[in-house]
This record gives C-alpha cells, sequence and structure tokens, in this order.
C-alpha cells in the first residue's frame, strides 16, 4: 500500500469540518514559554514541546545532550515553566460549544483561558479534553496559558503526604530524582542506567481548540477491535471462522438518538472491498459502538516481515445522523491479522514430540507459531518532541534490516505516538507494547487507581486497531523483580503488597485491556512465569502463577543479566524458559558518537566526563559526582575487554581511546551472540523456546548503554552480528565449558523442512587446514521451526595433538529451503567461527587486510592476504550515517568479501566513501 502515513493521520487525527465546525490547530499558534521562577526568561514557545527544547532554541540554554547538561540543567526540572498563546482570533464567541484537547501534557498543569481557570491535570499519558464554552461567551479577546508544575518537586510533596504508600526498603529502584513512582509521567525522565534525568515539562502532544455547532460531534479517539468470532484473549481464535471488527467513536459535542455508523473497507488501489452500516449500535457517554462479520474470504491477511505481505486497508467510518447526514468521518488503516500470546499447557501431541510438560509462552500469527527475533525499543530522545516519523523510519528500516520482525517497546518510557505504529504496520514489524511501569512498585489508592484507569482506556483505544500491535504487559520486571523482592526483603508483607499489585495490574489495567479488546493478549508483568488458570465469566479472567511451579516442567520468560564477564559464555548460566525477553551488558558507543557530546580534550576511556556520562549502576540520587558506581560501570566493560580479547595499548590517545571503545563493542555483540545462539538451538530442545529480544535496540545518547544502534543512527558491532545470527538459517557451536562436550548445530525459523549441506573446517592462525577428526562436508535435513546437531563430541579429544589456542574452526551451512507464505524455494547461507579459548590468548597474525572500492558497483572489497582476520570491521567518518551489507566478519587468506551499503543520511557530499578504513583484531596489538 503506498497511501502515505501523513494522509491517513490527517484523515485520522479528527472528524473532518462539517458545517461551521472549526479546529484550531494549537502548533499553529505562536507561543511565548516563560517562568515565575526566573522574570528574566521569556522565548518562543512551540506545541509540541518541552521547555528544554525551547530554552535551548533561544539559546538560553546549550545543547541538553552536551557533556554533563543532565547535570547542569536540573534548574530546569525543578522550575516552573508557563505556555502563554498569542490571542486565539480565529476563535468564535457565539459557538454552540468550545472545547479544549490535549492529547499529551507532561505532566503538573494549571490551565487558563482568557485568565479564567479552567482545569489542572496529572497525567502525562492522558488525553484531556475541557468543555469552555461558558468561558468562551464572556471573552473579547481569548488566549490561553498552561502553567506546569515542577514534576520532582510535585513528586516529593506527594510522598511526604501523611498516609502516602510506602514500599520495604531495596524494592523500589531509585536512579537520579526520587518518587517517580508515585506520579504518572515518563519513569525514566527521573533516570535510567542507559539515560539521563531531565525530567521534562511541556505540551508534548498536539493539542486543539475545537468550536462546535449544535447537533455536531468532534472524534477525539476511536477503537477499532478486528478479531475472529468467538475470540478471547489469551485463547487460540479459531481461524477458520469470520472476521468480527468492533468499531467504537469516542466524541465531543451531541448526537442524535437516531446516530447510525456506516463504513467502507478499501484496499490500497482504493477499491471498495465492503461497505455498509455497523449493527449493535449503541450510544452512550459519548461513545458510538457497533459491529459487523467480515467474510474471511473477502480480505488478505496481514503478515509480519520475512513471514508474508503487509496487507493494509482503509477502513472509513461515518457517523451519520436524521436525515442520512454525516456528521463525522474516521479513516482508520487497519490489517487482518490475529496474533496471540500462547500460555497455555504444553498439549498431549507437544509431550509426545518431546517438549517439557509445563506451560506454552510464544507467539503465534494467523495460528502459526514463529520464531520472535528481535530486541528491546526505548525512547529514541530524552524529549519525545524531537522523535520525528523520517527519524523513526530510518531506525525502523535498521529493524528490518537486521532480520529482525519483533520489538518490545519498553515501559517505562512513553506510549509511542501514532506514526510509530503506522511504520510498523508497513514494515511488518511486531510491537510488543507496555504500560509506563517499572521496576518499582505503585500506590493504590482510589485517586491513583482512577487516572491509571483513564490513561489506559485511552491508550488501548487508541492504537488497538494496528496490525503490529502484539501485546500488551502491564509494566517491566514486576513479577520477576519487584515481587521477588518484597519477598526477600518483607516476606510477612508480601501478602499486602502482592495485593495491591494485583489490584493495578490486573483489576485495574487489566479491566481496562478486556473491556476494549478481543485481539490482544495482557499479562501483568513482562516476565512472568504466566498464567495459572483463566476465568472469562470473571471481569478480569486471569489468575497468575507466580510460583506455583511443578519440578522438571518449564514455565515463562525470561531475562538475564550477568555482569562477571568471566562467565559470559559459560551456557550453564543461561536461563532456561520458552522465550527470552530482555538479555544484555553495555559498550561503549563509537568515537564518532563520543564527538558529538564531549569536548576533545575529555576523549579518552577514564575522563570525567565519559565516566559521568556511565549510569550503570544508577547513582541512586542526584550525586553529580557519582564516580563511585560510574566506576563499576566502567571497570565491567574493562574486564570483560582484557578477559577476551587483546586489549589496545596505542601511542596515539584517541586512537587508543577508539580502539577501547571498539572492543567493548565486540564483546558485547560477542556475548549476545552466544545467547542468541543459545536460544534459537532451545526451539529444537524441550524447552521449545520461540524467541528472542535483546537489550536494547537503540540509544538516547551518546553514552556506554546496552544499544546496538548509536543515537544518530550509526550501527555498533551488535547490530551487525545480531542481524547475521537472526538469519532464517544458522549454523553454531555449543561447548559445556566444565566438561568440554561440544556440539555444532544447524537451526532455522522456517516453517517448512530444509535440506541443508554443511562444511566444518579446522585452521590454525597462519590459514593452514587442520587434519581434525570431524567431518568436513555432510548433508542433513532441519524439521521446520527446529534445529538438527550434527556434530558431538569432546573437545579434548578432538584437539589432543593442537594447542587449543590456535585452533580454529569456520563452519558454513547452504540450506534450500523457503519463506513462510512463500512457494519459491530460494538457498539460505551461514557462516560461523568456533575458537577453542579466549582470543586475549591468542597468538594472532597480521591478516594482511586490504580494502578497495568501485564506483561502477558501487561496493567495497575486503580481501586477508596473510592469514585468518578476526572481527573484520569497516569503519567510516563523522558526516555521515549508513550501514554496510555485512560487517564484523572473519576471513581466511585469500579469502575476499564484496560489501555493499545504504547511505541514511550524508553530509559530506559523498566524500565519506573516502575515509572507510578496515581493521581486525588483530589490530589491538600494534601500538
Amino acid at each position: 500500500m503506498k497511501r502515505s502515513i501523513q494522509a491517513v493521520l490527517a484523515a485520522s487525527a479528527a472528524s473532518l469540518a462539517f458545517g461551521q465546525q472549526q479546529v484550531l490547530d494549537l502548533s499553529t499558534v505562536d507561543w511565548t514559554l516563560t517562568s515565575p521562577n526566573f522574570s528574566y526568561i521569556s522565548v518562543r514557545g512551540k506545541v509540541p514541546s518541552h521547555a528544554h527544547l525551547d530554552l535551548h532554541a533561544a539559546q538560553v540554554i546549550g545543547d541538553p545532550l552536551y557533556g554533563l547538561n543532565d547535570f547542569n540543567l536540573r534548574w530546569v526540572a525543578f522550575s516552573n515553566w508557563t505556555y502563554t498563546s498569542a490571542p486565539l482570533t480565529s476563535l468564535k464567541a457565539n459557538a454552540s460549544s468550545t472545547w479544549l484537547v490535549f492529547n499529551g501534557l507532561d505532566t503538573f498543569t494549571s490551565i487558563e483561558l482568557c485568565g479564567q481557570h479552567v482545569a489542572s491535570t496529572n497525567n502525562q499519558f492522558r488525553q484531556y479534553y475541557f468543555e469552555v464554552s461558558n468561558i468562551m461567551a464572556s471573552c473579547e479577546n481569548p488566549f490561553l496559558s498552561v502553567n506546569f508544575g515542577s514534576a520532582p518537586i510535585i513528586a516529593n510533596a506527594i510522598a511526604a503526604q501523611p498516609g502516602a504508600e510506602t514500599w520495604p526498603y531495596g524494592v523500589q529502584q531509585l536512579f537520579e530524582f526520587t518518587n517517580r513512582e508515585q506520579i504518572r509521567k515518563e519513569q525514566n525522565d527521573f533516570g535510567w542506567d542507559w539515560g539521563p534525568a531531565f525530567a521534562p515539562a511541556g505540551i508534548w502532544q498536539p493539542a486543539y481548540v475545537v468550536q462546535l455547532p449544535s447537533q455536531s460531534v468532534y472524534v477525539r479517539n476511536t477503537l477499532v477491535d478486528v478479531y475472529r468470532e468467538g475470540q478471547r484473549n489469551l485463547l487460540p481464535p479459531d481461524q477458520s471462522k469470520d472476521w468480527r471488527l468492533n468499531a467504537s467513536v469516542d466524541y465531543l459535542g451531541s448526537l442524535p438518538s437516531s446516530a447510525t455508523l456506516n463504513y467502507a473497507i478499501t484496499s490500497g488501489k482504493n477499491s471498495t472491498i465492503l461497505s455498509g452500516s455497523f449493527m449493535n449500535i449503541t450510544s452512550e457517554g459519548g461513545r458510538l459502538t457497533g459491529s459487523i462479520v467480515v467474510p474471511s474470504n473477502a480480505v488478505d491477511l496481514w503478515w509480519p516481515v520475512g513471514m508474508g505481505s503487509q496487507t493494509l486497508y482503509n477502513l472509513t467510518l461515518d457517523v451519520v445522523g436524521s436525515g442520512n447526514t454525516t456528521i463525522a468521518t474516521v479513516t482508520k488503516r487497519i490489517g487482518f491479522r490475529t496474533i496471540f500470546n500462547n500460555q497455555t499447557p504444553v498439549s498431549q501431541a507437544q509431550l509426545d514430540a518431546g517438549v517439557a510438560p509445563g506451560n506454552n509462552w510464544h507467539f503465534e500469527i494467523n495460528g502459526h507459531e514463529f520464531y520472535a527475533k528481535g530486541s528491546n525499543f526505548i525512547p529514541p530522545d530524552p524529549f519525545w518532541p524531537n522523535v520525528t516519523e523520517p527519524r523513526l523510519r530510518q531506525l525502523f528500516e535498521s529493524v528490518v534490516d537486521g532480520n529482525q520482525n519483533l520489538l518490545r517497546v519498553w515501559s517505562s518510557g512513553a506510549y509511542p505516538p501514532d506514526f510509530m505504529y503506522d511504520l510498523a504496520d508497513e514494515m511488518g514489524i511486531l510491537l510488543w507494547s507496555e504500560f509506563e511501569f517499572s521496576c518499582a512498585l505503585y500506590p493504590v489508592n482510589q485517586e491513583f487507581l482512577e487516572n491509571v484507569a483513564q490513561e489506559a482506556e485511552y491508550q488501548v483505544r487508541r492504537v488497538n486497531h494496528h496490525p503490529s500491535m502484539t501485546y500488551w504487559a502491564g509494566g517491566n520486571e514486576l513479577e520477576n523483580l519487584e515481587l521477588y523482592l518484597v519477598n526477600e526483603t518483607a516476606p510477612d508483607e508480601y501478602p499486602r503488597y502482592l495485593a495491591e499489585y494485583e489490584k493495578l495490574f490486573l483489576d485495574t489495567i487489566g479491566v481496562a485491556v478486556f473491556e476494549n479488546t478481543r485481539s490482544i493478549s495482557f499479562s501483568p508483568s513482562s516476565t512472568t512465569n504466566g498464567w495459572l488458570t483463566l476465568d472469562f465469566s470473571k471481569q478480569q479472567p486471569i489468575a497468575q502463577r507466580y510460583e506455583n511451579l511443578t519440578a522438571g516442567s518449564v514455565y515463562g520468560n525470561t531475562d538475564h543479566y550477568n555482569y562477571n564477564s568471566t562467565e559470559a559464555f559459560d551456557l550453564s548460566t543461561y536461563p532456561i524458559g520458552r522465550f527470552a525477553n530482555e538479555f544484555g551488558f553495555h559498550s561503549m558507543p563509537s568515537l564518532q558518537s563520543w564527538q558529538q557530546a564531549v569536548d576533545p580534550s575529555d576523549l579518552h576511556f577514564n575522563s570525567s566526563i565519559v565516566m559521568l556520562r556511565d549510569h550503570h549502576p544508577p547513582a541512586g540520587g542526584l550525586n553529580t559526582s557519582n564516580f563511585y558506581n560510574a566506576s563499576i560501570g566502567q571497570g565491567q566493560m574493562t574486564m570483560a575487554a582484557q578477559e577476551w580479547y587483546p586489549v589496545p595499548n596505542k601511542s596515539d590517545s584517541l586512537a587508543n581511546f577508539s580502539a577501547w571503545c571498539h572492543t567493548t563493542q565486540i564483546f558485547q555483540a560477542d556475548f549476545y551472540k552466544s545467547q542468541i545462539e543459545f536460544y534459537r538451538r532451545g526451539s529444537a530442545r524441550p524447552e521449545r523456546q520461540l524467541g528472542s529480544l535483546y537489550w536494547q535496540l537503540e540509544d538516547q545518547w551518546q553514552a556506554p548503554t546496552w544499544a546496538g544502534i548509536e543515537y544518530d543512527g550509526r550501527w555498533k558491532v551488535l547490530h551487525y552480528v545480531a542481524k547475521d545470527i537472526y538469519s532464517p538459517v544458522i549454523i553454531s557451536s555449543y561447548l559445556n565449558v566444565s566438561t568440554h562436550e561440544f556440539e555444532v548445530w544447524v537451526v532455522s525459523d522456517l516453517w517448512s523442512p530444509v535440506s541443508a549441506s554443511v562444511n566444518l573446517t579446522w585452521y590454525d592462525w597462519s590459514g593452514k587446514q587442520l587434519n581434525i577428526s570431524t567431518p568436513t562436508s555432510t548433508n542433513v535435513s532441519v524439521g521446520a521451526l527446529n534445529g538438527t546437531q550434527i556434530l558431538s563430541s569432546n573437545l579434548d579429544t578432538l584437539l589432543s595433538r593442537y594447542d587449543p589456542s590456535q585452533v580454529l574452526l569456520a563452519m558454513q551451512v547452504s540450506a534450500q529451503g523457503a519463506l513462510p507464505n512463500s512457494n519459491t524455494t530460494q538457498t539460505f547461507t551461514h557462516t560461523n567461527w568456533f575458537h577453542a579459548t579466549a582470543l586475549s590468548n591468542a597468538p594472532l597474525m597480521d591478516p594482511g587486510l586490504q580494502l578497495s572500492y568501485s564506483n561502477a558497483t558501487p561496493k567495497f572489497t575486503v580481501k586477508a592476504t596473510k592469514g585468518v582476520a578476526a572481527w573484520v570491521w569497516l569503519d567510516y567518518p563523522s558526516g555521515a550515517v549508513l550501514n554496510f551489507d555485512a560487517n564484523s566478519f572473519w576471513l581466511v587468506p585469500g579469502e575476499e568479501k564484496e560489501i555493499g551499503y545504504r547511505v541514511k543520511s550524508d553530509t559530506t557530499g559523498g566524500k565519506w566513501v573516502d575515509g572507510v578504513t578496515v581493521r581486525s583484531l588483530w589490530d589491538n596489538t600494534v601500538p
């Protein structure tokens, strides 16, 4: 479908103008930003925006992301800020009704119109709407004023109130600003271990003034739920049934009692598939609802990337009044698919096939289980108004190019904008979404619960129509971390906090999900052992399993962090579960990224600026000289590099810093690769493991983090390596570090069996082939979504005649098969390498790398001429962002590799090509 996102959004944003309806987009109005704390500050403001951004644009403050400005600018967060509009001269005093509509206010506000108080707000994630007709009737020169209170100060005041909720010591994770759990604001605004703490304030989402004549409405939100007849959340849908489409329009204004809802479903070529009127119409409380049945054979299915076509349709909803008059029209882009989170008990058929008892935990698309390959998405910027559609498109192109099909949209950032889901719909990226709660327990007083209920209902209804919408989780690490910590630190109080947890995450948020969608599965926590029972006769059907586990059975999903790098590649330390939703280790960004944010004099590994931009482990407060915790994070990366690779000691300080940064990236990528291989092999083992999502996809600033993509879009080593190991068919080795049992497997995530030829070749570092008794060539078959072991031996026996540090194994597979929903057979190839000891002990040789570039192709060619080249890396200078077709690969002497690229941005006029360099791990040994 080629229809632009902008066109869809323009049609979807609000009802079109009928009669004298007027919708004033407040982004088109002039604004002034002032502060009652600083009488001398008065600058131009914007909508949407944050105070930090407008102060920076006016040169009152420097770039918030530069140096230690996350510390230096805390005065902004501790101040109040007021946005005042220019006179709203286009408004009419005699409109039947006038409304203010805010899609996002961050966070505590007092709103005035014409100098009169309208309302106060306290939730960044709610849509607020206020009728101001009475004020407008007596206002000759209308203007709007929105005063924002300091979120950190207000959070502290709430926590200090008599009777405020408290929790056992050590349960609530504190990053920088305190008491984030007391308020409904983006939690990582108060700091996280991969980002800064700015606690910004502003009108961060679109805002409007709506004026309506009588018998007219403005559509403020729309729910569309597409599911199979009879489908229920968390239960497998019957793929033979027709589709049910529920639509529900939330409106402002007044409708006649006879109002109905008409529809038209059109294809991308604008041909009408179906049209007519909704049945079962109800109208109550500003909401018009109806449903239709769509025959299964009338539409084509939507599939994720790599599994089929991303077929999208336009759904037009007409609100129709008396005399068949159209009162409002809304267009949504939809797809027909089922996406089901399977937590059902393991069936007898699965047991017979060798699956371990317990419960499943995986996703199924249109009735097909699949292997979820992806990562965790965090806010791409500390300030959401900076996150534009082109910027996210570039990021999502990297997701697709990286062989990923699912992103976990982590809490606690902010609920993503509509255009992010639109991009995911187009590109076939599944989005596991979460409510914005993380690494803490939360209050359960009635005001807080009602606030959250409004937030959850609005967000569920807003995004439910997107076929990329995959799953709702109540929050991050609540069951496996927060409840665990309560039970460890205050076991006597565990029943109380468990009941409070369920009141918020099941009885409030869960109810909001189940009351608004039948198509999306829900769990109260991201990492979980899953549900124990379901009872859909209840408003909230889930009874959680928690620790009701049976020995020998496998349940739920896992996360894994181990900062003892000596255990990094010990497979026995990796968790066994049905799905891995979080795992990782941090690394430094590239020199090019550091140069964007740090003065040249500070570009060395242990400079104060570099150290203090490392926020792992978290500072646990507002200490601006937290060198102790920062040294822990820096030390973890340093020790990992020293443990596993030759580390640089170059005479040129800048080159040495760059090489150290790169070496931490190699460890990170190598560690993730080992885990992804382990989890993917789990698809063929009793755990029947069907997903791995590493932490994390991208950066929100230039600093040591877990990201695979840097702030400007530059790929780290990790994203290249993840792209490789997320190939449809891979070959991998597995070593038991205790017994030295050694295995090689071919694993496929294709949905039909493949036939494959495998080559295993042993080398020394000079590239000489070694005579080690393993089959050099063999043919194997691999089942659908499965794996085949092709070698099982003991490494000590295999290498009995060799020094293990001098031995390398090159593994290659070439498989014939077809992508899901494709009848075309194609060849899938993959190459992998095994080394028996840490590369820090290996006798690396100069591989004699040669780099050339062809203007005709245009491609680069890298050739090794002298020895085996480990971790070959093509680097490019600042001023451009691109990704190579391959990077971080190995070569044997005489082997050359041709490499294409995709340019994402370029301010060098193409001259970046002349600055491309190549290096391998051997270069770390060169002074």
